[in-house]
This record gives C-alpha cells, structure tokens and sequence, in this order.
C-alpha cells in the first residue's frame, strides 16, 4: 500500500521521482549506444571499463559493482571470454577465487574506448559545490536505505515471512 503523501508534497515527489528515472533510462541508453559502437552490450563495457579502472576483480566483487547477480555476470563473463576481452584467473592463495582480467585485446578496447557514460554523470556532478555534494549524497543514501527495507519487505511479504521489526504469529 503507497503512503499517501500531503498535497503540497506530490509535485515534488513527482518530479523527482521523473528525474530518477531519467537518469536512469539516459545513462542505459548512453551506455548501450557507446557498447554498440564497439560491438559490445551494455554490461561488457562497464566491466571493461571497471576493470580498466580497477585492475583485477574477482567475480564476486565484479557483481558487487556493477549489482548483479554473480550468475549474471558469469554469463556476461563467459561471452567476454569466448571472445577473447578477459581471462579467468584462479588466486594462488585462495583457489575458490577466481579473478576477471583484461586481456591484451581487453586492454587495447578499453584504451580505444575513451568515454564511459558515466564520466558524463560524473562530470555534472564535479560542477556542484562541496556541500552540495555532501547534501546530496546524504539524501541519495537514505532513499537507497529506503527502497531497500521497502523491497526487503514486500519480498517478505510474499514469501510469508514476517517484515522486521514484526513478530511472527505463533499458535
């Protein structure tokens, strides 16, 4: 059930829930347009990109950051592998992890590739103040926080267990 919010509040809400999604959809359709150039999808080039930017990764991290699912990213990782961009290579202190690598031909597109989408965002944002900045993040955090517990909760909800902070019915 939506929270009902006051009639003051709606135009606001409304328009940042707008904006939201605008950045969204814009940094997707950037994203996919700039991959297309290279002949890669989306994904591939944000893990091209990062692993530029960051070196080696291991799968679990590399999921971590671009927020997918550690099969989805060995499926993005499989493509990339078989067309010679990364390699797999297992720790040699922990043979349970296996690390993301570019390989030459990784290495060459992503130097070949010089804006990633999100240096665009990026961009805009070193345009604001420092306490912008900082206000913003706050913010952003906290509807992050937010729309977590929120799905948390409706995933809960589903599976029939109790939302937290709420106490199981007993017999």
């Amino acid at each position: 059930m939506a929270a009902s919010l006051p009639p003051d509040t709606k135009p606001e809400v409304d328009a940042i829930v707008e904006t939201i999604i605008y950045l969204y959809t814009e940094s997707r359709r950037l994203t996919k347009g700039l991959a297309a150039q290279f002949g890669l999808t989306g994904p591939q080039l944000t893990v091209i990109k990062l692993l530029q930017e960051l070196g080696d990764l291991s799968l679990s991290s590399l999921s971590e950051r671009i927020r997918a699912q550690n099969s989805t990213v060995t499926g993005i990782i499989d493509r990339m592998e078989r067309e010679g961009l990364v390699k797999r290579e297992r720790s040699t202190t922990d043979r349970r992890v296996v690390y993301i690598r570019l390989s030459e031909k990784g290495q060459k597109l992503a130097r070949e590739i010089q804006v990633e989408p999100m240096e665009i965002f990026r961009s805009a944002l070193t345009d604001l103040s420092q306490s912008d900045l900082e206000h913003l993040l706050r913010v952003l955090t906290k509807l992050q926080k937010r729309v977590v517990s929120h799905v948390e909760g409706r995933v809960s909800e589903a599976q029939g267990a109790p939302r937290a902070g709420e106490e199981e019915d007993k017999p």
